[in-house]
């Protein structure tokens, strides 16, 4: 028993790529041995490979067992050392993935694939900002950095990455530069502004500083503090007091206005607003406003252009992004009948 103990724990510290390979070749080397051997009980080298891995892993069904003496010393051989490798392999998996979710976990991880959305900054906005991505679209990724002890939120497609964001390692751990977008959402922590918005100026300029070209959104809790973001150039800003505040104040001048607001912010509520790429049959505004309100669908922006109504006769520029205000399903019309 000591010689078979001492040898459990040689197994164990087994480098994984030579044990897996080794229980590779055991299972195979088996099978054919076996088949070889006795070529009654065992017709084909599958019903070799299927006694061997019955055994390996202790399940013995009986539906075949040796009936000679050196089919016998095989199973022997198997009882005593194809078990305990096989034993520790599937224990190494078991504890590998473990130690893989142990890490997605606390958000030990280096994300490596592309076309991904980087929140920054877990919060209740936060919150709301990865389910509109994954209802927006189901198959998207999205990192969530921050420096929680553990991820706040999980999914198959929603990791989290334990690290402070202004740090280049992070946001190359992020793989910043493959996102398709990168969210700054303001500390909801601090109470100072202007120290909110400096934590914001000072990851978005360590994301400038590792990837120029990725489109950056974000949130600024003073607008008067946007000219010191513009050295660093951030695509977008959303003003978070001022756009609650004049939220609140429309609606109390006219009632139900914010019903409005919140179907265009909501995609699971009422009409919304969504990108229509250009036709190769739409010349001006005029033919893209008339054929999508055929569809449903009213054309109202050409990117942060609202005056689509007062230029309908001028040309559609090749870098033009429309906008149109309809509900779900009318949209998934007009995109499967595109072209």
């Amino acid at each position: 028993m000591l010689i078979l103990r001492k040898l459990f724990l040689k197994l164990v510290g087994i480098n994984n790529y030579v044990l897996f390979l080794s229980s590779v070749i055991l299972v195979v080397f088996s099978s054919i041995l076996i088949t070889w051997v006795e070529k009654d009980t065992f017709p084909t080298l599958f019903d070799g490979f299927w006694w061997v891995m019955t055994t390996v892993t202790t399940v013995g069904y009986g539906d075949y067992f040796p009936v000679t003496v050196t089919g016998r010393w095989i199973a022997i051989f198997l009882y005593i050392f194809g078990i305990g490798l096989i034993g520790v392999a599937i224990g190494k998996i078991i504890d590998s993935l473990a130690i893989f979710r142990k890490k997605r976990i606390e958000g030990d991880i280096v994300y490596k694939e592309s076309g991904h959305f980087i929140i920054i900054g877990w919060s209740q906005k936060a919150h709301f900002a990865i389910q509109e991505i994954v209802e927006t679209d189901k198959d998207v990724e999205v990192v969530l950095i921050d420096q929680l002890k553990e991820a706040p939120m999980l999914s198959d497609n929603v990791h989290y990455i334990k690290g402070e964001a202004a740090n280049s390692e992070t946001l190359e751990k992020a793989n910043v530069k493959e996102a398709k977008a990168v969210l700054i959402f303001s500390d909801d922590l601090m109470q100072n502004d202007q120290m909110t918005d400096g934590k914001s100026l000072l990851i978005a300029s360590s994301i400038e500083a590792v990837a120029p070209e990725v489109h950056t959104i974000v949130e600024i809790m003073d607008e008067k503090h946007i000219e010191n973001f513009k050295h660093v150039r951030v695509d977008e800003f959303i003003v978070s007091n001022e756009t609650i505040s004049s939220l609140a104040v429309r609606s109390a001048f006219r009632k139900g206005i914010s019903e409005i607001y919140g179907q265009l912010l909501r995609r699971s509520v009422g009409e919304d607003l969504y990108h229509i790429p250009k036709r190769k049959g739409w010349s001006t505004y005029r033919d893209a406003f008339e054929a999508l309100l055929e569809e449903g669908a009213t054309l109202i922006a050409d990117r942060q252009d609202l005056a689509i109504n007062r230029k309908l006769d001028e040309n559609i520029p090749a870098s033009a992004e429309l906008y149109a205000v309809c509900d779900k399903e009318t949209y998934s019309k007009i995109m499967r009948g595109e072209g």
